[in-house]
């Protein structure tokens, strides 16, 4: 299949291009990456506009400011990192650490932020000094392509080797399945649906992937609500909903409750009737999966297709719920601004309505705390099952780490909880390994053996016994004779 010959190529060229990248130092490496962030950066409204025209999701200046993350706050947090030859070392303990580059990384990308995960990628790949060969989705095949044009160009201008960077132009899952599976390819990243990330775990590579983010946001009677509800909005609307991070629903205690419900409504947020919330939960429900339709979509959009009225300038459909469940499909990451509403009697209840949540599809990555209780956001950090608990700001912004110090990333792993390899933020440091020499030390002191060291016994001022060459045979030979006498 032509794909899949492209897919060798490709992988081929990236092959070459990580042997010849190994044996650049920090100095090129850094010139290299620095090239490619500020191409990326102004390319970031152009990506945008294409992202948005091609798939339909979002909105354009989201996307640009997305972009711009990656070019600029991921840059600046990585570029001074070490991750070339050695990287420290420790005289005191005679420990050397030496990078080492992965190799060759496929990188497989989504169609909710195609050209701001490639930036974001490309970049933390060649920090590390790996080569990397693009999988994108699909429905975002021509920005993907411009986003990953962009980059390569960028680094072979600044001295990468030629197929530093590549992208299949036809990514069809034969193609995908080959860059997953190739012999060449040392590590997967992956962004995208759990069906992907699971072809990625399953192909036998070493991959990092992350699982969904049914995000709860907890509004305690301690809480700012007005700076609460300020937060979700910007966070829910956001691309229109489309980061993995942004709130899917809002679990409010009782006493912050009346002040909510204000603060929403002034916001521009529509709260649905019964029966408007059950005509937006067949809209969200396409045979038990999320409708791909509302991926995306502004709130007023989605209405429509639920049939109903809103203005036009809607921020986020907003409908109560009392249950959780597969059969409730307003209790899914719904990756639209649409949220769900649970009202709870304390922070106890909180605690257990926002478990109910993350056990729905949520495990692992994250979940966002508004309180001004101390002892409210300690119980939320220890009790919930995520690895990132973002309080008192938008969660889609915070847990990627720009309204917070959480590493800069767009790729956000949740954990064995979520069934990925690692709870972090995904920086060049995941992307490498570290090679350690180690030089020897002293043993003084008492051996494992229960016998004291020549050098003990020459510091207590006797002189050291000579070495018995047949002290292993009686060791064992006594060990023998312990055991026959039931010993253990």
């Amino acid at each position: 299949m032509e794909s899949v010959q492209e897919a060798r190529d490709k992988i081929r060229a990236g092959r070459r291009a990580a042997a010849a990248f190994a044996t650049f130092d920090q100095a090129a490496t850094d010139r290299i990456v620095a090239a490619m962030a500020r191409a990326a950066e102004g390319a970031a409204d152009e990506l945008a506009r294409r992202a948005a025209a091609e798939t339909g999701f979002g909105v354009v200046e989201h996307k640009t400011l997305k972009n711009l993350f990656a070019a600029r706050d991921v840059y600046r947090y990585i570029k001074d990192l070490k991750t070339c030859d050695v990287i420290a070392e420790d005289p005191a303990r005679g420990i050397v650490e030496i990078a080492v580059p992965v190799g060759l990384i496929a990188g497989v990308t989504p169609v909710t932020n195609p050209t701001s995960t490639i930036i974001y990628k490309a970049l933390i790949s060649l920090k590390a000094r790996n080569a990397v060969v693009f999988s994108p989705h699909p429905g975002a095949l021509e920005c993907s392509l411009e986003a990953a044009r962009l980059m390569a160009q960028a680094a072979v201008s600044a001295g990468a080797p030629e197929g530093v960077i590549g992208c299949l132009t036809q990514p069809t899952a034969e193609a995908a399945r080959e860059i997953m599976s190739h012999p060449d390819v040392d590590l997967i990243l992956a962004t995208g649906g759990m069906a992907m990330v699971r072809a990625a775990y399953s192909s036998g590579k070493p991959a990092y992937g992350v699982g969904p983010g049914n995000v709860p946001a907890y509004v305690d009677r301690s809480a700012d609500v007005a700076h609460a509800v300020s937060c979700i909005v910007e966070s829910k609307t956001f691309d229109n909903g489309v980061i993995c991070s942004s709130e899917q629903a809002v679990v409010c205690d009782a006493p912050a409750r009346s002040a909510a419900v204000r603060e929403f409504e002034r916001a521009g947020c529509v709260f649905l009737t019964d029966e408007q919330k059950d005509a937006v939960a067949a809209v969200l429900d396409d045979n038990g999966k999320l409708n791909n339709a509302v991926v995306g979509q502004p709130a007023a959009r989605v209405a429509a297709m639920a049939g109903l009225d809103v203005p036009a300038d809607a921020k986020i459909l907003i409908g109560f719920e009392d249950r959780v469940g597969r059969d409730v499909p307003f209790s899914w990451e719904k990756i639209s601004p649409v949220l769900a509403w649970y009202d709870v009697p304390d922070w106890v209840k909180g605690c257990e309505r926002c478990l109910d949540i993350l056990a729905n599809g949520g495990m692992g990555h994250t979940l966002a705390v508004h309180a001004r209780d101390e002892q409210v956001i300690r119980e939320f950090g220890l009790r919930k099952p995520v690895f990132r608990v973002v309080v008192n700001t938008p969660a889609s912004q915070g847990a990627i780490g720009l309204t917070t110090n959480l590493a800069p990333a767009l790729t956000l792993g949740c954990g064995t909880l979520g069934g990925n390899i690692t709870s972090d933020n995904i920086t060049p440091m995941h992307l490498l390994h570290i090679k350690r020499v180690a030089s020897g030390r002293p043993r003084e002191g008492i051996e494992p053996n229960g016998l004291t060291s020549p050098g003990a016994a020459q510091s207590a001022g006797k002189p050291a016994a000579a070495a018995d060459p047949n002290l292993v045979e009686r060791v064992v030979e006594e060990v023998l004779r312990e055991l026959e006498r039931g010993g253990s």
